[in-house]
C-alpha cells in the first residue's frame, strides 16, 4: 500500500513538474515576441502628422488650437496629410473652412478644407478651369432626389429635330455635382425629393452646350454608380429606334428631260429630244 502511494506520489509530482515546465517555456516564448515586436516598433521610421483635437464639420471653421501632432509611420501616412503647421496655415492666415467631416484624431488632409482664405462654398469646390452650371430638375429628372453632392451623372437632353422628330442624346458623361438646390456639403446623405436645380462642374465648352441644349429642349438625369470609373459611349435614341421601326429611305429621281430652242413666226418655242447622254 506504502509502495503504490508512493508511485502515485512520484508521478503526480512527474506531471506537475512537465506542466510548469511547458508553462514557463510558453512565457518565455511570448516574452520574446513581445520584447521582438517592441523593437520592431521603435525602428519604425515614424513622421509628426498634425490632427484635429476635435470633431469638425462641413462649415466650422479649424483654428490652430484645434490641432496638435502626432507620430505616424512614415509608410501609414495618408496621401495629402499636413505634417508643417506653416503648410497648414501659411501667410499668418489663423483659420481654415471645413468641407468634409473630420474626426477627433484624424489626420489633416488637404481635400477636407477650403484653399487658405476661402469660405465654404461652390467656388471652393472647383476644380481649375472648370465653371459651374445649374440645371432644373424635378422629381423625375433629377433622380428621385437620391443626388448628392460629389456624385457623378450623366446628363441627357430631348428635343425634336426636324430630320428624326423626337430625339434623345447624351450631351456629356459622368459631370461631377457640386451643390443640390443651394447645399454644397459634400458630406450631405439624407435625399433631397423636393430639389429643384443641381448644379455641375464643367467645361466652358460643355456649359455652352448645356446651355444651347436647356433652351431647346429638356434635361435629364442619371446618377452613376460609386465604383463605376467608365465613360459611357455616344447614345441617341429615337422613337423608331425605341420601337424597332426600320424606315426604308427611297430616292426619287427626277426623270431627265432635253429640249432644243426655236422660232416659229415670232414665237420662241421649246421641242423635247432625246437627251443624248
Amino acid at each position: 500500500m506504502r509502495m503504490m502511494f508512493g508511485a502515485v506520489l512520484v508521478a503526480g509530482l512527474g506531471l506537475a513538474g512537465f506542466a510548469a515546465w511547458q508553462t514557463m517555456s510558453h512565457v518565455t516564448s511570448l516574452q520574446t515576441e513581445l520584447q521582438q515586436a517592441r523593437n520592431s516598433t521603435r525602428q519604425a521610421e515614424t513622421v509628426n502628422v498634425l490632427v484635429t483635437m476635435r470633431e469638425l464639420n462641413y462649415g466650422q471653421s479649424l483654428r490652430r488650437e484645434d490641432v496638435r501632432t502626432a507620430p505616424f509611420p512614415v509608410m501609414a501616412v495618408p496621401p495629402g496629410a499636413f505634417t508643417d503647421i506653416d503648410d497648414l496655415f501659411p501667410n499668418g492666415i489663423e483659420r481654415r473652412t471645413v468641407l468634409r467631416t473630420m474626426d477627433r484624431i484624424e489626420p489633416i488632409l488637404k481635400t477636407k478644407l477650403t484653399e487658405p482664405g476661402k469660405e465654404a462654398g461652390i467656388t471652393s469646390h472647383l476644380s481649375a478651369g472648370k465653371r459651374a452650371f445649374t440645371i432644373p430638375v424635378n422629381q423625375t429628372s433629377g433622380v428621385a432626389g437620391f443626388l448628392r453632392p460629389g456624385d457623378h451623372v450623366d446628363v441627357f437632353w430631348t428635343g425634336r429635330r426636324q430630320d428624326r422628330g423626337e430625339v434623345t442624346q447624351m450631351i456629356h458623361p459622368r459631370l461631377r455635382l457640386i451643390a443640390v438646390d443651394q447645399n454644397a456639403d459634400m458630406d450631405r446623405s439624407a435625399p433631397v425629393s423636393a430639389a429643384r436645380t443641381v448644379t455641375v462642374e464643367a467645361t466652358p465648352s460643355v456649359a455652352a452646350a448645356l446651355a444651347q441644349a436647356q433652351s431647346s429642349g429638356r434635361l435629364s438625369l442619371a446618377l452613376v454608380g460609386v465604383d463605376d470609373d467608365s465613360i459611357s459611349e455616344s447614345i441617341e435614341m429615337t422613337q423608331d429606334n425605341l420601337l424597332g421601326i426600320v424606315r426604308e429611305e427611297r430616292q426619287v429621281q427626277a426623270e431627265q428631260k432635253c429640249h432644243i430652242r426655236t422660232r416659229r413666226g415670232g414665237d420662241m418655242v421649246l421641242i423635247e429630244i432625246p437627251c443624248t447622254n
